[in-house]
């Protein structure tokens, strides 16, 4: 709880996370996500609150800006393969030390990143290398609003989780 409490920014990464993970392609080659509406629910609040709210993953995605841009995230860095080159970037853009992120991760890209936070999550459908890596398993899957039950638990535990 005492690293919860100390959060000031929610970093996490899109497919497996935000999404099931799955792609799904139209017979044009269109490329489709599902988000799951929870999980939007607790980007707003983690706003609403104060929390700083970013995205980093190694894919590009028209959906992905597109419902970052409906959900305001703080910062989209996207197409990136060295995560944690973008994770140093993004703490010093906004002046947060490791102690004051979490990070939400599912594969063996995120580990460098989940070993430098605050507080590290896994999904609970993430491969099992990474899940060594990390202070919390959430109890669902990621793009089935794993990322709303963290929101929750950092706005719990700092007294900012409002239901009004």
């Amino acid at each position: 709880m005492d690293k919860l409490k100390q959060i000031k920014m929610i970093l996490m990464d899109v497919d497996g996370v935000l999404t099931d993970g799955k792609l799904y392609f139209t017979s044009s080659g269109e490329e489709i996500k599902a988000f799951d509406i929870q999980d939007g629910m607790g980007i707003t609040l983690a706003r609403k609150a104060g929390l700083i709210t970013g995205i980093i993953t190694g894919r590009s995605s028209a959906m992905v800006a597109q419902r970052a841009g409906e959900l305001k995230y703080d910062v989209v860095m996207q197409g990136e393969d060295d995560k944690l080159a973008q994770y140093k970037k993004i703490k010093a853009q906004f002046n947060v030390s490791d102690n004051e992120i979490c990070y939400i991760g599912d594969d063996i890209p995120d580990i460098p990143v989940l070993e430098k936070v605050g507080f590290s999550v896994a999904v609970a459908n993430a491969r099992d290398e990474l899940k060594q890596f990390c202070d919390y398993i959430t109890e669902r899957d990621g793009g089935h609003s794993a990322v709303r039950e963290v929101i929750d638990k950092i706005l719990l535990s700092q007294g900012k989780l409002s239901i009004k």
